[in-house]
């Protein structure tokens, strides 16, 4: 039985699959990654990955792989609508046929509904006189009136059920308060207010909903800096973008992505209208995917401190999966923005975001940071650092700009520093090469592989083979490439057959406006299949999953299918099998 999309957005949404796979495997963070050991499998090294990012899971051990729905299916050995239906009970969700349609619309609206009439709430108690020690805290960031307007900020009374009783009094039952993360549930099984004692700022949607609300505390010995609302069935912290709904109304050259609710309202009232922020988690690539929908160019402006560095690290990492510009504004003389348009005003500002530094001239910065360049050692101690930093950098013309530059700061030949450039490249190329070949020999040498199973004309044409996945990965991970490259490539250019239906399936969808991720294609595939898709999807992070590279895939597709004739990789060398893959 299908489901229609809007039913799976609503499942996903309420089964996290971080949440519902801890609830069987011990999972341990590694990166962006969540590990653990396979339980579809016997292993003692774990190889079983969970990716919150695709919600999606993928074990290289056995080859089991799919969305949250797969994961029950097998774990629980059920078929799709059982493990469906499992998961809608343990959300509290009806299967459609179930009133569905109107029990998951009705408990939306009147989230909507309440979520209106607490903000209201909350701000109606800022100016009332329980709300002066907010008042003095607004004063204290010198917030105007006109600002707090703006944004609906808002005062929490320091009471356990000042928000409740009035909800309560407006026909809103506790169950839909709890829904709406308005209140919490205690031991005792009676509710109160999940915020108190805080000044409040509404998270509004692109369609003006009030969703949300995030509470900073006014006691400063309170432990939690700010209360989130949890996910509910109308947000999910992982995907909205605070203040989105003003940016959204304008058409910016570049939106200031900011760490906090804060920085974003005291840059909006300095006159930077397009600042935004995430919202109570680190960024997430979902939100860097909103983003994109509205800029080309983003500006990072995170705290001068070390963790927000850490942050601008993420973050970087992040968007060097996508065609935005990314620049990072430094910080130098304040922690924060608020700081600094205090200290100097907003034209001091305004220069610092005209001077931002890209993501390579950031990195430079950082290593330069690291060393004494007033010595001879520390000097070249930078170069190097610097050369491998370069090295990395895909551009020819922004490789012989940067080495330009320290070139005639430091006082070295040019050409010495593009060697040690060209050293440190040709180094992470071999290394990067070593891991795709070994992978892919295992692959291919092994003929109970999965993939092999799946797509049995990959063997004999593993480089186009290769391509089609890289141009079927880099898609899933970035739907907006799909513009870029619907017009140089079509199903019918794919060589092996499994991968040009799932193109197809993708295509099909993007050109409609609709989801790719796995759960919203799980019924055009077996089982089997959709593992071997998110195997494809989750390969994403070991390219450089760049339009550029998705590009030059399309050539090389086109190019081998031109050619009527294609890769037999049976009986070749290691030398030459490595030479094969090294062709894109």
């Amino acid at each position: 039985m299908a489901f229609d999309d809007l039913f799976i957005s609503e499942l996903r949404n309420r089964n996290d699959i971080e949440s519902v796979v801890s609830s069987y495997v011990n999972l341990k963070r590694k990166g962006r990654l969540l590990g653990g050991l396979c339980p579809f499998h016997n292993e003692n090294t774990p190889s079983f990955y969970v990716y919150p990012d695709t919600q999606s899971y993928y074990c290289f051990g056995c080859g089991n792989g799919g969305d949250v729905i797969t994961f029950i299916k097998n774990i629980e050995n059920l078929d799709y609508y059982q493990a469906v239906k499992f998961l809608c009970d343990r959300s509290g969700m009806a299967l459609p046929g179930e009133n569905y349609d109107n029990g998951i619309s009705k408990t939306r609206t009147r989230i909507y509904e309440a979520n209106r009439e607490a903000a209201r709430f909350y701000y109606k108690k800022l100016f009332e006189p329980c709300g002066e020690k907010a008042r003095e805290y607004c004063e204290l960031r010198q917030l105007t009136r006109e600002t707090v307007t703006k944004f609906g900020i808002g005062f929490a009374p320091d009471g356990w059920t000042s928000l409740k009783t009035h909800l309560n009094k407006m026909g809103f039952t506790d169950l839909e308060l709890h829904m709406a993360d308005l209140v919490k549930k205690g031991s005792s099984g009676s509710y109160y207010d999940t915020f108190r004692n805080r000044l409040v700022f509404p998270i509004i949607d692109l369609r003006g909903n009030v969703i949300a609300f995030s509470g900073r505390r006014l006691n400063e010995e309170d432990r939690a800096k700010y209360v989130n609302t949890g996910d509910t069935p109308v947000y999910k912290k992982g995907r909205e973008i605070f203040a989105l709904n003003f940016v959204k109304k304008n058409n910016f050259d570049n939106i200031i992505l900011c760490e906090g609710n804060i920085d974003v309202v005291m840059l909006h009232q300095a006159g930077f209208t397009n600042a935004v922020a995430a919202l109570g988690t680190a960024l997430t690539q979902e939100q860097v995917q909103v983003l994109s929908r509205y800029t080309g160019e983003i500006l990072l402006c995170y705290d001068s401190d070390e963790a927000g560095q850490r942050a601008v690290k993420k973050a970087l990492d992040i968007f060097s999966h996508t065609t935005l510009r990314v620049k990072v504004i430094n910080m130098k003389g304040g922690k924060d923005p608020d700081e600094i348009i205090k200290k100097y005003g907003a034209s001091r500002f305004k220069m610092m975001i005209d001077g931002a530094a890209n993501d390579i001239e950031y990195k430079l910065m950082l290593e330069q940071d690291k060393f004494d360049v007033s010595t001879s050692d520390g000097k070249v101690n930078f170069i190097k650092a610097a050369s491998r930093v370069l090295a990395e950098v895909s551009s020819p013309i922004e490789t012989d700009i940067f080495a330009s530059k320290i070139a005639e700061e430091f006082s070295v030949n040019k050409e010495a520093l593009i060697s040690e450039i060209k050293k440190n490249s040709r180094i992470s190329k071999r290394q990067k090469s070593k891991e795709n070949f070994s992978n892919i020999q295992k692959s291919l040498n092994d003929p109970k592989d999965l993939i092999n199973k799946i797509n049995p004309d990959r063997q004999n044409n593993l480089h186009i083979a290769k391509a089609e996945e890289t141009v079927i990965a880099c898609l899933i991970s970035n739907p907006s490439y799909y513009k870029s490259i619907k017009d140089k490539l079509c199903s019918e250019d794919f060589v092996t057959e499994f991968n040009r239906r799932v193109f197809g399936v993708l295509c099909e969808r993007l050109e409609n406006g609709k989801p790719i991720e796995i759960s919203y294609i799980a019924h055009d595939f077996s089982d089997d299949e959709i593992s071997v898709i998110t195997r494809i999807a989750a390969s994403s992070h070991l390219i450089s999953n760049t339009l550029s590279e998705c590009e030059d895939c399309i050539k090389i597709i086109k190019s081998e299918r031109g050619k009527g004739k294609y890769n037999n990789a049976s009986g070749l060398s290691d030398a030459d099998f490595l030479n094969l893959f090294n062709k894109n």
